[in-house]
């Protein structure tokens, strides 16, 4: 069977860029904290608009925000913030961009201070375990559930910014924290 032939989740369509995206990283599990914090700010960019604006800028997301260091982007000042606001490669919204530097302080304040591993943070509202479900379509699939709602709940109490339970459900998606490929998907079985 040929990649063409493969049943994918129908939200990935026939773009080429989905498609490699949905294949080998959609609800694939990660444990480190960094790639964790990463998905976690590109969900919140994602507000408002579709998950393919932010892949396709994806590449410059990193190269404009120091590949997600969060202890660089702690330290952003007002020159740094000016200049990625005239970054066309990614989404220049201050909300946004600012985000980006509150989560990125908060994450170390959280490392430091708690002595917490982000990872086991954000996989204790999953019980450290992907839930895995069994959704026939793409209509069956939640906007958010509880455990979204908790861990976006959790966030916000911390400072954390745009991680509402929308978001944190994508995001846990996305980090196989749950997985929704749709039962006929070809990826269903194998994360």
């Amino acid at each position: 069977m040929t990649k063409k032939e493969l049943i994918r989740c129908t939200w990935c369509g026939d773009t080429q860029l989905y498609q490699a995206y949905h294949d080998n990283e959609w609800g694939v599990p990660i444990y480190d904290d960094r790639t964790l914090f990463e998905m976690l700010n590109l969900e919140g960019a994602q507000a408002g608009l579709s998950w393919i604006t932010v892949l396709k800028k994806r590449e410059t997301y990193r190269q404009a925000f120091d590949q997600f260091d969060p202890y660089k982007i702690a330290q952003y000042d007002e020159a740094k913030r000016t200049e990625l606001l005239q970054d066309v490669g990614i989404i220049r919204n201050k909300l946004k961009v600012n985000a980006f530097i509150v989560n990125a302080q908060l994450y170390i304040e959280m490392q430091e201070l708690n002595d917490s591993d982000f990872s086991e943070f954000l996989w204790s509202f999953v019980d450290g375990k992907p839930i895995v479900n069994y959704f026939n379509t793409l209509k069956d699939v939640p906007s958010s559930t509880l455990e979204s709602k908790a861990m976006s709940r959790a966030l916000k109490e911390l400072g954390f910014k745009f991680v509402g339970s929308t978001i944190c459900y994508a995001f846990m998606q996305a980090a196989g924290m749950v997985n929704d490929h749709t039962t006929d998907c070809f990826r269903h079985g194998q994360v």
